[in-house]
C-alpha cells in the first residue's frame, strides 16, 4: 500500500498558501502524493480554484510527491487544451504527473453553462478526449508516458480503468466512507487507488483494502471533515 492525499480545490483549500503547507508538510511527513478536486464549485457553493494552478505552485515547492487531479471531468474540458495543461506539469515537475479523469458526476457544473449532462455523450467525450491526449502526449507534447487514472462506480469506468493505468473508485461521501474493501475488489485492474478517513497508523483499515487489492490509500481532506488547522494536523502525523 502506498499513501496519498487527495484534497478539495473549494474553501480553504482554494487558497494557494494553504495547498502550497499542505503539500510541504505532506512531502516531509512520508505521504507519497497529492491529487485535488477538479470542481467548479463557485457554480454551487462558494469559492473555488483551478487544479492544475494549484499544482504548479505545489510543483516548484516540492522535490517527490507525485501530483494530479481526482478527477477532472474530460467532457466539460477541451482536450487539446487539457492535454498542454497536463503535459506542463508533468515537465514542471520533473515528470511526477498522474491524470485523474471522469465522465464528470456533478449536473450544475454542465448544465448551468448549456452543456449536456447525458450519459453517453459524455462517455463518448471522454474516451474520445483521453485517446487524444494520449496521442499528442506521445507527439508534439512528448514523448512522454503520463499515467492516467479513471474515476467512478460503474462497470464502464472499471472497464475503461482497466485499459489505462489505474481506477480511483468514488469510495466516500462528505462524512464517511461509502464502499467496503469486497466493493472496490477487481483484478483485471492493476492500481486501485481508495478514498478514504483515518488516523495516522489505522494500519487495520488500510490492511483490510489492501488485502482486496488497493495499492493507494488516499487521505480525503476538504473542510466538511475539519478546520484547516486539523487537516494540516493529520497530514503532518503521517499516514
Amino acid at each position: 500500500m502506498r499513501y496519498g492525499l487527495v484534497v478539495s480545490n473549494i474553501g480553504s483549500f482554494s487558497e494557494p498558501v494553504n495547498v502550497i503547507e499542505l503539500a510541504e508538510q505532506a512531502e516531509g511527513a512520508g505521504w507519497e502524493a497529492l491529487l485535488l478536486w477538479d470542481h467548479l464549485a463557485w457554480v454551487w457553493d462558494g469559492p473555488a480554484a483551478d487544479p492544475w494552478a494549484l499544482l504548479s505552485a505545489v510543483a516548484v515547492r516540492t522535490e517527490r510527491l507525485l501530483l494530479g487531479t481526482a478527477v477532472t471531468p474530460v467532457p466539460r474540458r477541451r482536450p487539446q487544451v487539457l492535454a498542454l495543461q497536463v503535459a506542463t506539469l508533468d515537465e514542471l515537475s520533473g515528470g511526477r504527473t498522474i491524470f485523474g479523469a471522469g465522465s464528470g458526476g456533478n449536473r450544475r457544473e454542465f448544465e448551468e453553462f448549456g452543456e449536456s449532462f447525458d450519459t453517453e455523450h459524455r462517455w463518448q467525450l471522454l474516451e474520445e478526449g483521453l485517446a487524444l491526449m494520449r496521442e499528442l502526449w506521445a507527439g508534439p507534447l512528448g514523448p512522454r508516458e503520463i499515467p492516467t487514472w479513471i474515476g467512478g462506480n460503474s462497470r464502464r469506468a472499471r472497464r475503461l480503468a482497466a485499459a489505462y493505468d489505474g481506477w480511483i473508485p468514488d469510495s466516500t461521501s462528505l462524512t464517511e466512507m461509502t464502499m467496503t474493501p469486497e466493493d472496490i475488489k477487481d483484478e483485471a485492474i492493476d492500481e486501485i487507488s481508495v478514498m478514504g478517513y483515518s488516523a495516522a497508523g489505522d494500519r487495520e483499515l488500510h490492511d483490510r483494502y489492501a488485502d482486496d487489492g488497493a495499492t493507494w490509500w488516499l487521505e480525503s481532506l476538504h473542510d466538511r471533515r475539519g478546520p484547516l488547522e486539523q487537516m494540516l494536523a493529520r497530514v503532518s502525523a503521517g499516514p
